[in-house]
């Protein structure tokens, strides 16, 4: 068995070709990369698409937020959150950039920076190259206190997928009933259903992400309506159990085929 979280990692030259194809079982976290894997001659049987997960009761029922309003002096505007490591790739350059755009029609809003980094300086920096430091705020990591600090969001984005590939963050803010704004990459823009649970961009460009946060911000029955969506979509496509059962199903064929006394290989 192989697992693949990145199309990236799907390599179409010899000798992984071949190893691809005397797999029993191969692993695809999208269908991104499940059409990878195909393109490189892997046979359908053996290909599986193995949805992620996340721990959906546990922001499902979440509260808390007005702890988190207290501790950052968030005031009454909107605040918009990303929960992502302070990396390359993931998006928060633009994200800053974007919300910068937003201030001007919602001064009272904040941005919340969750998480830590090695761009944590750099993006430090930036913010208040751009006058924002009392706007966009970093939090730093959080854990046992994350469910309060998506309860206090009013959107939720997320720009870039992890080196995974994941999107385990999109997963617990859909769970939490927070309409979602991401880029339309990997398993992630396969997660957020535009239009219904969030809204996809095709480009990180500020101008687009400010006219994503505008649209859901300036219609709050539809942004609820899109978080609400979500949270159904979660409990239904994204928690432990049905989990276990798409991982539980990849063995079972694995063993069957490994068993088998005619295991062709193509």
């Amino acid at each position: 068995m192989r697992s693949f979280h990145s199309a990236r990692g799907v390599s179409a030259r010899w000798p992984a070709t071949a190893l691809y194809r005397r797999s029993d079982a191969l692993v695809a976290a999208s269908g991104e990369i499940a059409a990878r894997c195909r393109e490189t001659g892997v046979a359908a049987e053996r290909l599986f698409r193995v949805d992620g997960v996340t721990d959906v009761a546990r922001f499902a029922e979440a509260g808390g937020g007005e702890k988190i309003r207290e501790e950052f002096g968030l005031g009454s505007g909107p605040v918009l959150g990303c929960v992502a490591r302070l990396a390359s790739r993931r998006g928060h350059d633009a994200l800053i950039r974007g919300f910068a755009l937003l201030l001007p029609t919602y001064p009272d809003a904040r941005l919340l920076l969750v998480g830590k980094g090695e761009l944590r300086a750099r993006l430090d920096a930036l913010v208040h190259d751009m006058g924002l430091a009392r706007q966009v705020l970093f939090t730093g990591y959080r854990d046992t206190d994350l469910p309060a600090v998506l309860d206090v969001l009013d959107v939720f984005v997320l720009l870039g997928a992890g080196s995974d590939e994941s999107c385990r963050a999109a997963l617990e803010a859909m769970a939490a009933a927070r309409p979602v704004v991401a880029r339309r990459v990997g398993a992630l823009g396969e997660a957020v259903v535009h239009g219904a649970t969030g809204l996809l961009l095709d480009d990180d460009r500020p101008e687009s992400v400010a006219a994503a946060l505008r649209a859901l911000l300036e219609d709050p029955d539809r942004s609820r309506a899109m978080g609400e969506a979500g949270r159904r979509r979660a409990l239904a496509a994204f928690t432990p159990e049905r989990h276990a059962a798409q991982i539980e199903a990849v063995y079972r064929s694995a063993l069957t085929r490994s068993l088998s006394p005619a295991r062709g290989r193509g």
